[in-house]
């Protein structure tokens, strides 16, 4: 069994032609249940961020407008993944096998990853002598 878990949330775009990784956060769960808790926090956090409503206060008169239908609903899929059990168990079970778990959505410009993976898994890696090929 894994005890400990490194979890990440990311946003990807393109800039100047380059893929650019923003970190939107980082948690060293010290269990399988809080790493789980974690990913689906971040996931709804997103998810409030991306979908705001209109009539909050803060924002001025018609500073938000629809986007096309035709755009991915990345807030609709972050919301449905984390209210599903059986995606919620099919990642525990990943990691509990110490298999990296990649969630990943994307809109017209922007993808978003959650990723979580074992402590034990990237230490037991390190610990394995690398594969050296001599070329030429």
């Amino acid at each position: 069994m894994h005890d400990e878990f490194l979890c990440h949330v990311t946003a990807y775009g393109t800039c100047a032609g380059q893929r650019i990784g923003v970190p939107l956060g980082t948690y060293r769960a010290p269990s399988l249940a809080l790493a789980l808790w974690w990913l689906r926090d971040r996931a709804n956090w997103m998810a409030d961020r991306l979908d705001p409503q209109p009539e909050a206060d803060h924002f001025p008169p018609s500073a938000l407008v629809p986007v096309a239908t035709t755009v991915a609903d990345v807030p609709a899929v972050l919301r449905f993944w984390c209210g599903d059990d059986t995606q919620q168990e099919l990642v525990a079970e990943e990691l509990a096998a110490g298999r990296l778990v990649r969630i990943a959505t994307r809109d017209d410009t922007t993808e978003y990853e959650l990723l979580a993976e074992s402590v034990d898994a990237l230490r037991m890696q390190r610990t394995v002598p690398a594969l050296v090929v001599s070329v030429g």
